[in-house]
Parts: C-alpha cells; structure tokens; sequence
C-alpha cells in the first residue's frame, strides 16, 4: 500500500503540483480571446434556460436547465463551503478575487468542453444521449486516440466514480454527528437508500432529483447569505476594497502576500467549478437542446453560479464575522459555521449541517452519473452498470460509518489530475471544430433566426450521429 501511495503522489505532483493549474488558468484566457469573450457576449443568455419554456419534449431526455442542475449539483460542494474558508484564511481576502478571476475564465473553458461533448454526444437504444471527452476523444480524433479515451474513463471511474463518493458520505455522516448525534450508521443507511432509489433511476431520475434538490439548496444558502450581507451592507465597500487590495498586493493578511492569495485562490477556484477537467461534459451531453453552442452557454452559467454566486457568499459571510483571524489554523467547516452563527445565532450552525446534506447528496448523483457514462463508454454489457450501483452504494455507506475509510481512495485527486490533462489535450486538438460550431451559432443569430438549430449535414466531415439531431 505504501509503494501505491508514493506512486500517486508523484502522479499528483506532476499534475495539481506543477503542471496543471497554470495550464487551466493559461488555456482559459486562451480560449476567452480566441471565442471572442463568448462568456460575456452571451451572459444575457445563460439566464434563459431558467425558464420553464425550454423542457424537452422526448421523455427519455432531459432538459437544458435539468442537465444545468445537475452538473451545478456535482460542482456546488464542500469546496463552496469549506474550501472557500480554507482559501481565505490561508491566502488572505485577496485569494476571493482570484477566485472570481479564474471562474470568469473558467466560464470560457466549461462552454468550450461541453460544446464539443454535445457535438458528439450519441444517441441510445432508449432514446437517451451519452456523450463526455471520451467519447468526444473516440469520435472527434479517431481510432487511433482509442487509448486515450479510455485512460480519460477509467481515471473518471477511479476519482468519480469511486472515491469521491466516500468523502462525501464522510462529510454528511461527519456534520450530522456533530450537529444532531446522529449515529453513522444511520446517517449512513439513509444516505446510502436515497442513493440506490436516485441511481437506479437512471439519468431521468437524477436530474429530476437534482431539479428539486439543487435549487432548494442554492437558494436557501444565497438567501442566508443576503440577510448576512443586507445586515451589514455598510461594511460591504470595505470589504470588496480589502479584497482587491490584498489581491494585488497593496495590502497584506497572510504571509506570503500577493503570492499566497493567488495560489490559494486560483488551486480553491479550479476545484470548486471544475471547469476543464471534463466532469460536466458528461452531464451535459446528455441534455436534449437544439445547439451545441445551447448546452455550452448553459453549463458556463453553472460556473458562474458555483463560484461568482456561491462561492462569493460564503466568503462575504466569513469576511464580515469576528470569526475570521488570517493564518489561524482552523477546520474549513468550522470557520463557517462559527462566521454564521456570530451573524444569526445558534441555529445556523444546524442550517449549515443540513447545507452540507444537501450539497453532498446532490454530488454523489453527479459522481455517479459520472462513473456509470464512462463505465457505459468501457463496456455496454447491463450487468456491468448494475455491479457498479451496487457498489456505489457500498462505497457510500463505508465512507459514511468508518471515519478513517476515506484514507484507502488516495487516488482520487492524482487521478482528477490526469484526467484533467487528457480532457485539455482533446479540447486542443479539437478546438478548430469549436470554432467552427460557434461560428454556425452565431451567424444563425446574426440572420435573425432566434433559436439558432444544428445541422449535421453542414459538417460532412465530421462523425456526428445524426441521429441525436433529428430536430
């Protein structure tokens, strides 16, 4: 086990520890020049799919926004909430800044990955699409890059699929225990039945489940955030001025300065909206819209939800408590829960925990959406998807009653890692087609037409399955 450990952790240096986040940082500002800032000259539009006008008539299907709830249900977590107190305490006000930086950029990097994935997304015997990198990589570069998707779905399997889903039912086994006295088992036992009830429902019940989930969840934390805020607006222009500050330089809260800020919040940003490493191409592939461009715009306003919108409250809500020292050595959780109960009391801190369920439930259904697309790409055989739910639910459960179980999936992160460079390769090699997909977008709106429409036989070239664009 020893020899395994060391062997990923140089997998995990050579991705999260040199390479990796500079490349996504680099690549996104890349891609916002070369798009022509598409993230902000269709911000407008992102809000659209919020409305009840775009479900999809097919059953089998899901909607645009039921596929935004669900890949804004995998990203919004515990890095919304504990990462973000980690973030600032470590690199100072200034590292939200960096944050909201790298999400702006990020925004660029998601409508680029699930563009691609929903110009080769395929459509199933039941009517339902399947699509991600791997199957982008499959179909967008050839046979000859077979190995290479099939590396990107296995490493989706191992960090997804396996082991995050533990250190979930590990964080809402944890937070129930220490709020209520729940017993692990029990917290176990019914996370790990709501889980088998989602799963075994396949996509439609996921995203119907996240439908419902999601929103309750996001805007309950926002509106507890606003009263925070709304109760001391007047320090508001302070603190986004301490903020900027501290973020280049002018100012310094921790040691390390204008440095840790950075690193602190660009490492916080990239983990929390996940744009990039290829998870919610998967998600986002299997929505039933009219453009590929659509899905794109879509899952970039899901960054800009993850980290401009909740990840800022939660940062405000720290900001402006006595909670917060820089540099303490405190739990991420912890320093949250403290911030909102000096602002409204005792009871937050029981708000919070049920947050937390929340968050965590609606990302384990994303995780496992995740592993079973990939495992789907791997092997088409039936008995092999439901092994994988039954050992999902397993894996919740242990990770649930055995606090030190989440040590054994120390792969998860070095695997994140390597997938991250692969779904970046693809995105590379495939970025001409990108450009040629957002073109057709946007000279269909330049001529008026409102809902611009795909059609494949405009890209002879290309091996698309027409029949997931029978319009």
């Amino acid at each position: 086990m020893g020899f395994l450990e060391s062997i990923f952790g140089i997998i995990g240096d050579l991705t999260w520890g040199w390479a990796l986040i500079p490349f996504l940082v680099i690549f996104g500002v890349f891609l916002t020049i070369a798009t022509g800032w598409v993230q902000f000259r269709y911000f407008k539009r992102m809000f659209r799919v919020l409305k009840g006008d775009n479900q999809s008539d097919d059953p089998n299907t899901i909607s645009a926004r039921e596929a935004l709830f669900v890949s804004v249900g995998g990203r919004v977590g515990g890095g919304n909430i504990a990462g973000v107190a980690v973030a600032i305490t470590l690199g100072g006000p200034g590292a939200v800044f960096w944050m909201w930086m790298i999400a702006l950029v990020g925004m660029a990097t998601s409508l680029v990955e699930c563009t691609l994935a929903q110009v080769f997304k395929r459509r199933q015997d039941d009517g339902s699409y399947r699509g991600g990198p791997a199957r982008m990589i499959m179909h967008g570069l050839g046979q000859d890059y077979k190995w290479l998707a099939v590396l990107y779905a296995i490493c989706l399997i191992a960090a997804f699929g396996i082991g995050f889903p533990a250190f979930q039912g590990n964080t809402v086994a944890g937070a129930a225990e220490n709020s209520f006295g729940l017993s692990r088992y029990i917290t176990g036992a019914i996370l790990t039945v709501g889980t088998g009830f989602i799963v075994f429902g396949g996509i439609q019940r996921i995203a119907k489940a996240s439908d419902i989930i999601v929103p309750v969840m996001a805007l309950g934390y926002i509106a507890m955030a606003l009263i925070v805020i709304v109760m001391n607006i007047g320090e508001i222009p302070g603190i986004i001025a301490m903020i900027v500050k501290n973020a280049v330089g002018i100012e310094e809260a921790v040691s390390g300065g204008m440095g840790a800020a950075i690193a602190q919040g660009l490492r916080r940003g990239l983990f929390s909206n996940e744009a990039g490493l290829g998870s919610a191409p998967n998600v986002a592939a299997a929505a039933d819209v009219k453009h590929p461009i659509s899905q794109g715009i879509t899952q970039s306003f899901s960054v800009f939800i993850d980290t401009i919108l909740i990840c800022s409250c939660t940062a405000f809500v720290i900001l402006m408590s006595d909670a917060y020292q820089p540099g303490a050595d405190i739990d991420g959780v912890v320093l949250t829960q403290n911030a909102l109960v000096s602002h409204l009391g005792n009871w937050t801190q029981y708000f919070l925990t049920f947050a937390v369920l929340l968050f965590a439930f609606s990302s384990i259904i994303y995780n496992y959406y995740l592993g079973e697309n990939a495992l789907s790409f791997m092997t088409p055989s039936p008995s092999a998807l439901l092994i994988f739910k039954f050992v999902l639910m397993a894996i919740v459960f242990l990770g649930a009653v055995a606090p030190g179980a989440t040590s054994v999936f120390f792969f998860s992160d070095p695997m994140m890692g390597v997938l991250a460079l692969v779904n970046l390769l693809a995105l590379m090699m495939l970025f001409p087609i990108l450009r040629r997909v957002l073109r057709d977008f946007d000279d269909q709106l330049k001529a008026g037409v409102a809902r611009p429409e795909f059609k494949p036989e405009n890209f002879p070239d290309l091996d698309i399955d027409h029949s997931a664009w029978k319009g």
